[in-house]
């Protein structure tokens, strides 16, 4: 399990920015600040 202050596992997920869909590559973001969020049911009909 991953803590605050650790570095997080390399990865890539899709992402809607902009009107469109793009692939988010945690590498493109070496040496910054990130803030991941993560919410399930998103793009789900409940």
């Amino acid at each position: 399990m991953i803590k605050v202050g650790q570095q997080a596992p390399q990865f890539t997920a899709p992402a809607f920015h902009e009107g469109k869909f793009i692939d988010v590559n945690l590498e493109d973001y070496k040496g910054k600040w990130v803030v991941l969020c993560f919410y399930p049911g998103d793009f789900t009909f409940v």
